[in-house]
């Protein structure tokens, strides 16, 4: 198996032709790393399995399902390997499956490469050994996710979210933003950023509306009477959450919220303070993939 080890080089493996755009991408984030090419998911197995690859990326013809299998295979033999999988054509299903497999991350065609860059350079940071995406329960519109306390998990599920929730291309940076700024609100508040504690985040695509409902394991707290949030600032001190947070030792931010107030149509807290729903009301003839769920 595949540990870190800071004294050796670590090694990337792609699975399709050694020219492609994903080859390219990989190639300059990830400059210092052995890099190796194979034409297909049958060579990139029998590879696996003769050398410990600290990452392996799937971009070829292959399916999403095919893509999903050789992640489960490669998790036998390798149950460190980081597995990005890349896929021509995909849907919500093939998102969940990749998720329960623990995918490192997932993209569908046409590819962002500044994504992919920002997901391959996460992938430089984090541990080889990750449980920080844990699948509860998932259907094709439904998914439970129990999730780590830092930031890094966080700017992962970003790119699972735009991938499972499949919207329009108008609407998909808006939701996956939303949903990251009120992820980190609850880890930083909520969670204490102490990766021991895990935040619960669901997520329900219906056919013309987006919900996510994020739990924290905090106390909770009062909105009305957060002193950390630039939602709360008055009209004519709009920096005074920032004194606060620097008198409480507490690190710059505090916009999340007013920042996804205004990318969501609706937002809501809970009683307690430590329970948040998200809505999102879509205009399907915009969508950019396969057919709406139900």
């Amino acid at each position: 198996m595949t540990h870190d080890n800071p004294q050796s080089q670590k090694t990337v493996l792609v699975v399709g032709c050694s020219d492609s755009p994903v080859v390219s991408v990989v190639s300059t984030v990830l400059s210092s790393w052995k890099l190796e090419c194979v034409e297909d998911n049958e060579e990139a197995l029998a590879l696996v399995e003769k050398t410990a690859f600290d990452l392996v990326i799937t971009d070829q013809a292959s399916s999403a399902r095919e893509d999903v299998e050789l992640l489960r295979k490669v998790r036998l033999v390798r149950p460190h390997a980081r597995v990005i999988v890349v896929a021509d054509r995909s849907t919500p299903a093939d998102v969940i499956a990749a998720i329960r497999a623990r995918a490192f991350s997932y993209f569908t065609k046409p590819l962002s490469a500044r994504a992919l860059e920002e997901v391959l350079q996460l992938a430089l940071e984090s541990p080889a050994c990750d449980e920080a995406i844990e699948m509860l329960s998932g259907t094709d519109a439904w998914i439970r996710l129990s999730v780590r306390c830092d930031i890094s998990t966080a700017n992962r599920l970003q790119q699972f979210v735009r991938e499972f929730l499949d919207l329009p291309e108008v609407d998909e940076d808006k939701v996956a933003t939303a949903s990251r700024e009120m992820l980190l609100n609850a880890m930083e508040h909520g969670g204490k950023f102490d990766p021991q504690r895990r935040i619960e985040i669901a997520y329900l695509r219906a056919r013309h509306v987006v919900l996510i409902r994020i739990k924290d394991p905090g106390e909770g707290f009062s909105l009305e009477e957060n002193l950390d949030t630039a939602a709360n600032n008055p009209p004519d001190d709009p920096m005074r959450h920032m004194k606060h947070r620097a008198a409480q030792g507490i690190r710059p931010g505090g916009y999340g919220i007013l920042l996804a107030k205004n990318l969501v149509d609706e937002l809501f807290y809970g009683e307690k303070g430590n329970d948040v729903l998200l809505i999102k009301y879509i205009n399907n003839d915009e969508r950019r993939g396969s057919p709406s769920p139900a």
